[in-house]
């Protein structure tokens, strides 16, 4: 059972952001200091992503470990309360992630996702990250 009044769920729900996030701040930062230049949140992309490179013709989500499912991770334990809603929305999420980055692969773009909990290592990230772009 929920501990909160729906109420104030819905109050505490709405203060999660879904962009400039703490894990978004780190990779942008991350990025720029590599000397790599980007758009953010490009629309005209399938599933706005939340850094553009244009002219590498790739793109980078950063994604919560629970909002988006990531596999094997204890951040993305299911909540004990209201299974039978939360259940259908992560799924869902993890569904249309994964048919963006088949429809960006479509028009010719490379994706790369980065979890939550893959921004407590920068050392390693900076590695991915930079292995990701400078791949052909």
């Amino acid at each position: 059972m929920d501990t909160l009044s729906r109420k104030e769920r819905s109050q505490r729900m709405s203060l999660i952001r879904n962009r400039d996030t703490k894990p978004e701040l780190l990779v942008r930062r991350l990025v720029h200091g590599c000397g790599f230049r980007y758009r953010l949140h490009r629309t005209d992309l399938p599933g706005k992503p939340d850094l553009v490179f244009p002219s590498r013709k790739k793109v980078i989500f950063v994604h919560g470990c629970f909002w988006h499912r990531h596999p094997a991770c204890g951040l993305a334990r299911l909540p004990k309360s209201r299974v039978s809603f939360w259940v259908p929305k992560l799924e869902g999420n993890r569904r249309r992630d994964l048919k963006n980055i088949r429809n960006l692969k479509k028009l010719g773009w490379a994706a790369e996702v980065i979890w939550e909990c893959e921004t407590k290592d920068l050392r390693e990230l900076a590695r991915k990250v930079h292995r990701f772009l400078k791949r052909k």
